[in-house]
């Protein structure tokens, strides 16, 4: 067992423990405890929960690899405008009034804002969403052990399912958030240390964000010296109406995301509900003004490492990161093609999830740097993980079984069905996280659009818009959802990868199915007879702070026309 092995191993344990200790420890019995943690989180837990939640693989290890490399630096500002955008959003426009209509799910709400059928459509959307989401993350865990522990990414992903089945469906949504406050803390201090360390070792700056402004001329010309457009040249890769459809697509799946938004209702109060996503937005930028300098950090060094390398000269991370088959030569072979002939950067393709990965050994950082990183990474995947599959439960257990089939049903009834559905779902991630559609971001990606074709417009219309009706939300829904599911199965490369229309890409459409989600329940609401007047003037109390008494008697559970 190298160093490596060895460091990780030894934080993987240690972390592992820690995850499963919490989850004992904050163990729950009701369902109160299972889908919304009792709503007593504090808003700062929440928010290191939130970001913990949100912040997943695709952050942690793909992040800095799509800036770096798939988008060749400006255009990757897509993603970090996107993805922390979309928080604004929600603490403006969706958290505090979702967290007074006081429900345990996304679902949740829907069914009681518009009907029962609507209700069956949200819990679709959700299980799809969460679905797609959820294969990034098992991808990312199977990535780690592969590299770090010398397994198999079918054996990598059965030790994820593994943990997140114990802790999950123990604690539901009270162990996993504490258990994501820890994960949090894991993740930052693996994120920041090996930034910081190298940013101080190549530029004299420890902070990183500071540093990035140093080396940005010299990659600049390194790139040039290439064939390659400027790092910071804007516009090289992406066309401006793309980048701003991608930057909505995730701004507003951020904000329609079921398992970011059900962590609103675990905060105590719509106060706290407010704060916890400041708190999250502050958790969050502390990795996402890092990202860039991780990018432009590590690859700078990899240009420079390969330039005139050969393979019998090249650094070991590289023979490291190519035996696991994350780089290959630019046409996709092995680069044991390359032969014994000289090549540089260009004549090779590196895997965008390996950036933050390798970074440490890249940048020459000791074994338990590296070691740190690895387990850092198993946090951000396991904690994205355990929330979706949250929701994926809740919506079968609570939207499905208990408000559908049989509402007469225990509360140990409920938990049951809810923990043998998380179990299932366990299983079903596990196989998309060894046979995923894409890279992590790139299928995180797709998850967001998704959400923002389905969710955010039915959400917001149902909070703003009191003459939205069931049947205009179901038809909305149901269209931005298909529509987008559709256009991303049609382009995704690995089923074929269309051109598309007008050159739009699969990151981009749901920009395009929010906007038919819109104008389809718009349209419909208004040849449909409006809601009830008692519905009604509920959509009018939850956006006043003075106005609570029908929201509490509703929240209570009296019955409210639809």
């Amino acid at each position: 067992m190298s160093q490596i092995q060895l460091w990780t191993l030894i934080f993987a344990i240690i972390t592992f423990g820690i995850y499963i200790y919490i989850a004992y420890a904050s163990r729950v019995s009701d369902t109160a405890g299972f889908y919304v943690a009792g709503g007593g989180i504090p808003a700062p837990a929440n928010g290191a929960a939130i970001a913990a939640d949100w912040m997943s693989a695709a952050s942690f290890i793909s992040l800095a690899g799509i800036v770096g490399l798939a988008y060749n630096g400006y255009a990757g500002g897509v993603f970090l405008m996107g993805w922390t955008g979309g928080y604004v959003l929600l603490a403006l426009l969706l958290a505090p009034y979702l967290r007074k209509f006081g429900k345990f799910t996304l679902p949740d709400f829907v069914g009681d804002r518009y009907s029962e059928t609507t209700r069956l459509v949200a819990v679709l959307a959700a299980i799809v969403v969460s679905f797609v989401y959820v294969a990034g993350q098992m991808a990312g865990v199977g990535l780690v052990f592969t590299r770090f522990l010398g397994v198999s990414t079918e054996i990598g992903v059965i030790i994820g399912m593994a943990i997140v089945f114990f802790y999950a469906v123990l604690g539901g949504m009270k162990g996993i958030t504490w258990t994501q406050v820890a994960q949090y803390s894991v993740l930052i201090v693996a994120y920041l240390i090996p930034a910081v360390a190298v940013s101080s070792r190549v530029t004299g700056i420890p902070l990183p964000q500071i540093g990035f402004g140093a080396i940005l001329e010299e990659l600049n010309g390194l790139q040039a010296d290439l064939g390659l457009a400027e790092y910071s040249g804007a516009f090289t890769q992406i066309s401006m109406p793309n980048m701003v459809l991608i930057t909505a697509a995730l701004m507003f799946g951020t904000a329609g995301l079921p398992h970011v938004i059900v962590r609103f209702y675990t905060a105590k109060s719509v106060r706290a509900a407010r704060y916890s996503a400041l708190w999250a937005i502050f958790f969050i930028a502390l990795l996402y003004t890092t990202a860039p300098s991780v990018a432009s950090f590590t690859k700078l060094q990899i240009m420079k490492d390969l330039d005139g390398a050969t393979l019998a000269t090249v650094p070991d991370w590289f023979n490291q990161w190519a035996d696991v088959g994350l780089i290959t030569t630019a046409a996709g072979g092995p680069v044991a093609d390359l032969g014994t002939s000289t090549f540089s950067y260009t004549d090779v393709m590196i895997n965008n999830d390996i950036i933050v990965l390798a970074s440490p050994e890249i940048g020459g950082l000791p074994a338990p740097i590296v070691g740190l990183v690895a387990a850092g990474a198993l946090a951000a995947a396991l904690s994205t993980a355990s929330g979706l599959l949250l929701v994926i439960s809740s919506a079968v257990a609570n939207d499905v079984y208990y408000k559908k089939i049989n509402p007469a049903a225990t509360e140990q009834r409920q938990l049951m069905v809810g923990r043998i559905a998380m179990a299932c779902a366990i299983i079903v991630a596990g196989y998309f996280g060894v046979n995923p559609p894409g890279f992590v971001a790139q299928v995180v990606a797709l998850a967001f659009g998704l959400a923002a074709a389905s969710f955010f417009p039915t959400l917001v219309l149902g909070i703003f818009w009191k003459r939205a009706t069931a049947t205009g939300a179901a038809a909305g829904m149901i269209s931005g959802l298909v529509i987008t599911f559709a256009y991303m199965v049609w382009t995704i490369p690995i089923y074929g990868g269309s051109e598309g229309l007008f050159g739009i890409p699969a990151t981009g459409i749901g920009t395009i199915g929010m906007l038919i989600n819109f104008a389809v329940t718009i349209v419909v609401s208004k040849m449909t007879p409006p809601p009830s007047e008692e519905m009604q003037e509920l959509v009018e109390e939850i956006r006043y702070p003075g106005r609570t008494d029908l929201v509490k008697r509703h929240a209570g559970g009296e019955a409210i026309g639809h």
